[in-house]
This record gives structure tokens, C-alpha cells and sequence, in this order.
């Protein structure tokens, strides 16, 4: 098998993201992330944007074991120098430099010539390799580069000293077709050595991960990845797309060393750290993924995954596929879902609780089990066991703690408590979640709520807000739903909703 290199820039390329900026901490949790999950370079960083991305890259130099540590440069020496510096605690480090060759490059951004940019390229790879011996060019936006006068670069920083030559479609302007002829190209004309090259490719057009595809099958061995597809503008390829590509491709013969169990917890950690939301249809990591609503894709999926599954949702570190039920599913979904909360029906009795499902799906978004439950004529005292009867919150800004009173009924007994929280929201949940573990068999640390989302349902001031709370409990996650003009009630509503689906 071949090995495809996955050099991961989310710290680099990815961060620059604005508002996504990360501190050195969180940067070295992310890097040792993605040593768990495989990763054979991480991108740490620009050493001499700025004393924080300096620090990042030492640190990350010294937590991380095994993948290679690689900081960014210009073709400036004054860059290069700092990066080395940078990179002193690294196992394996490597050094990223490298400058424009498009003609807008030369002429617009260097006032330049092709032989002078040549003549640039080459002297930075000297230098570089003075303090580390394994060295990386990128020559910026090569993607608009003719092909000739890009083989005459490639060949040049080889011959100096190059160990992987990056040809980004710094723009995301190329087609698949025209990127992959590009490195056919090179490979073709260019001695390339031990060196091998890289593809480094944008979202602007939506084809980051086609191009990227394109540039390994026709003999790129290092692919440039963001986790999530993060990055400038539109974004970088994904990580998660191009690794899960290669592996569902075995007549491809190239592997990666990629952990995929680890993808899903990494994907939602950079989500979570970066406060970037991942779109619901996102491929592989989206919420809907691997959900199903339609009732003909339904019943292929309960009869055989592969009907319209390529892909295991358990190799992505998902738990299960998810049958979303809809005024679209069939009777089959709504067997199977009914067969989950322990209701055996009849042919009878299916068709009857169908016809009341599929009244009550025209009306109502969301079919929750207990819907469910309803529509079969079971009890569902216990799922609403647990009930808000006050919440009381102080808060604001000048040094005003942000403190929650809450009333609560769990099966007829009052209970009351206060807490307080970074905000009002956090506050409230606090206080109800004190009464919960003070008064049920549920302890406090098998809980985590893992996804928070607010949608207002009219407009104007006195908006009713819904909230959507998806919280996880012993590794099984549960759904909450709750609307108000208070949006502070209706979270620690929702919040009430989700336990009482798994409180005793």
C-alpha cells in the first residue's frame, strides 16, 4: 500500500479564521488531538506573525511526541531564523517556506520577475536547511501557475535541498480535472528524488476535497488538510473527508495512518474550541450525515446498511445511524422506532398508530418518543416526572453575580435551590441540575450537555424563543425541547425535558 502523508493545519491555515483564534492551551489540546488521532505533520503555527504564535509552536514543540512539527515562513531570513527557534523542542521538526510564482504573485505582490522568484525560492531553501533538515516549499498560488514555469521552480528547490514541495490552489480555482494535470505534470517533468509532493487546496469553489483527490491519484503523497474543512475565506480540504475517501477507495491501494474512530470527537472539539458551528448536511461529521428521513432510504437502511450507507457510522466514532422520523418515513422506521422503546404492535395496530403519526407529522416538526409513546397509548407519566415550578434569575453586568432560584417538582415533592454561573442560562441549569442529583439516582459527572442551539419562532421583542438541547448521559444522548418568551426558562426547560428521558 502506498502511504499518503495527512499534514494538518488547523493550527495554521485553519486558525486564521476570524474569531476562531485559539490561546497557546487550547492550542496544545488540539495538537495532542490530533497526535491521537494520527496526524503525520501538524502545521503549529507562522513563528514570527507574533510572540503568541511563537510561544504556541515551542509549547506544542514540547507536548507533542511523535508527528512532525512544522512552522510557517516566508521567504524572508529574518523568518526562517525565528522559526528554527520556534521549533528547538521538537522530536522531528520541519520548516514550511516559500513564496508566490503566479504572475499575479510576481507581478502585482513582488514587482518581479520569473528568474528573480526563482532565485528567492532556491536561497530560502538553503537557509532553511542550514537549521533542519527536513524542508518544505510552497510555491503560493500555483494553481494559477503555468505549468512550465511551475516544473522549473519544483525542480530547482528539489535540487536545493527540498524534501516536499507544496502546490496549493491558493485561490480554489482550479477544476479537479486541470489540478490533478497539474501534478501529472510535475511528476512527469520534474527529478524529483526523495521528494515528494504536496496538494494544498481551497474551498472557494467547493471542490478543496475534489482537487485534493485529483492531485493523490495522480501521484501527490502528502495531502493538506483542516479538520472540519476550517481555514481562510471558504476554507480548507477536510481531513475528515479526504481520509474517509482513501479508506472507502480500497482499489486505491494508499492508506493513512488516521485513526478514524477518532474523527467525530476531534471534529466536534475544534467546533467546540473555535466556536464554529459545523453545517447539519457537513459530509461525514454533520449532524445529517448519517440521518435518514425519507421513507424509501428508511426501510433500505433497516433491511441493509449498505443500501445507502458507505460508510460505517461506528468508523467515524459515531455511535449509530440515526432514523429521523418525518411526515416522509414509512411504516418501517416507525416499527423499528416503536420496536426501541419496547412496543411490539401488530399489522393492526401499525396501521392505525401510522395513520394518527402521519396527522401528527404534518403538524409537529419534531416526532419525540414520547409523541411516540402517546400515539400508542402508553404511559408517559415518567417522562414528565420532573417539573420547573419557578425559576428566579439575577443578572447583568458592573460586578452582578449572575445567581438562579429554582423551584422544582419530582413526582409531587418540592424541592428548591440556588447557584450561580457565567451567565444566566448557565446559572439556571446549575440549579436545576443540583436538584436533580440531590433528589434522583443520577450523579453529578455522567452528564454533559453537547450541543445548545436557540431559534426564535416569530419576530419582534416579545419573540418566542425555542431552544434545542442535546444532552449526553452514561454515552447515550437525549433530545430536549422547550419554547418561551423567556429564553432563560425555555433552556432550563429543555434541559428538563432531555433528563426526564433518562431520570429514575
Amino acid at each position: 500500500m502506498d502511504k499518503l502523508f495527512i499534514f494538518d493545519t488547523t493550527l495554521r491555515d485553519g486558525e486564521q479564521v476570524p474569531g476562531c483564534q485559539l490561546n497557546t492551551i487550547e492550542k496544545i489540546e488540539v495538537a495532542k488531538a490530533l497526535e491521537a488521532l494520527g496526524v503525520d505533520v501538524i502545521e503549529a503555527g507562522f513563528p514570527v506573525s507574533s510572540p503568541g504564535d511563537f510561544n504556541s509552536v515551542v509549547e506544542i514543540s514540547k507536548a507533542v511526541t511523535w508527528p512532525t512539527i512544522c512552522a510557517l515562513t516566508r521567504a524572508v531570513e529574518k523568518d526562517i531564523e525565528v522559526a528554527a527557534e520556534a521549533l528547538k523542542y521538537a522530536k522531528k521538526k520541519r520548516i514550511h517556506t516559500g513564496i508566490g510564482t503566479s504572475e499575479y504573485h510576481i507581478k502585482h505582490k513582488f514587482n518581479s520577475n520569473q528568474d528573480e522568484i526563482i532565485e528567492r525560492a532556491v536561497k530560502a531553501v538553503k537557509y532553511a536547511k542550514r537549521f533542519v533538515e527536513d524542508i518544505e516549499f510552497y510555491a503560493e498560488d500555483a494553481g494559477r501557475t503555468d505549468n512550465e514555469y511551475l516544473a522549473r521552480v519544483v525542480q530547482a528547490v528539489v535540487k536545493a535541498g527540498a524534501t516536499v514541495v507544496n502546490i496549493p490552489d491558493t485561490t480554489g480555482y482550479c477544476l479537479p480535472t486541470e489540478y490533478g494535470a497539474k501534478i501529472k505534470y510535475l511528476i512527469e517533468n520534474v527529478d524529483m528524488g526523495n521528494a515528494i509532493l504536496s496538494t494544498h487546496c481551497h474551498q472557494d469553489l467547493g471542490m478543496a476535497t475534489a482537487n485534493s483527490m485529483m492531485g493523490v491519484l495522480n501521484g501527490a503523497r502528502q495531502v493538506e488538510v483542516t479538520i472540519n474543512g476550517i481555514g481562510e475565506r471558504a476554507g480548507n480540504t477536510s481531513l475528515e473527508e479526504v481520509v474517509m475517501a482513501i479508506k472507502s477507495h480500497k482499489e486505491l491501494n494508499i492508506e493513512t495512518n488516521i485513526n478514524t474512530q477518532k474523527i467525530y470527537p476531534v471534529s466536534r472539539m475544534i467546533s467546540s474550541l473555535m466556536n464554529m458551528p459545523i453545517q447539519p448536511n457537513k459530509a461525514i461529521v454533520g449532524r445529517n450525515a448519517f440521518a435518514h428521513s425519507s421513507g424509501i432510504h428508511q426501510d433500505g437502511v433497516l433491511k441493509n446498511l449498505s443500501t445507502y450507507e458507505i460508510i460505517d457510522p461506528k468508523d467515524v466514532g459515531i455511535d449509530d445511524n440515526a432514523i429521523v422520523l418525518t411526515a416522509r418515513s414509512g411504516r418501517a422506521a416507525l416499527k423499528n422506532r416503536l420496536n426501541i422503546l419496547g412496543i411490539e404492535v401488530d399489522d393492526e395496530e401499525l396501521t392505525d398508530i401510522y395513520q394518527r403519526f402521519l396527522d401528527l407529522a404534518d403538524k409537529k416538526k419534531d416526532i419525540a418518543d414520547e409523541d411516540l409513546l402517546i400515539l400508542a397509548g402508553k404511559e408517559t407519566n415518567n417522562i414528565h416526572r420532573i417539573k420547573l415550578d419557578y425559576l428566579q434569575v439575577t443578572s447583568g453586568t458592573g460586578g452582578v453575580r449572575r445567581v438562579a432560584n429554582v423551584g422544582i417538582d419530582i413526582a409531587g415533592d418540592k424541592f428548591d435551590a440556588a447557584s450561580s454561573g457565567n451567565g444566566p442560562v448557565d446559572a439556571a441549569i446549575s440549579a436545576v441540575w443540583q436538584v436533580i442529583c440531590n433528589n434522583t439516582t443520577v450523579k453529578d459527572g455522567e452528564t454533559e450537555i453537547k450541543e445548545f442551539l436557540i431559534q426564535a419562532i416569530n419576530k419582534g421583542s416579545n419573540d418566542v424563543g425555542k431552544v434545542h438541547m442535546q444532552v449526553e448521559h452514561r454515552g447515550q444522548i437525549y433530545y430536549g425541547f422547550a419554547a418561551h418568551t423567556d429564553i432563560v426558562v425555555a433552556s432550563a426547560e429543555a434541559f428538563i425535558n432531555a433528563v426526564n428521558k433518562f431520570v429514575k
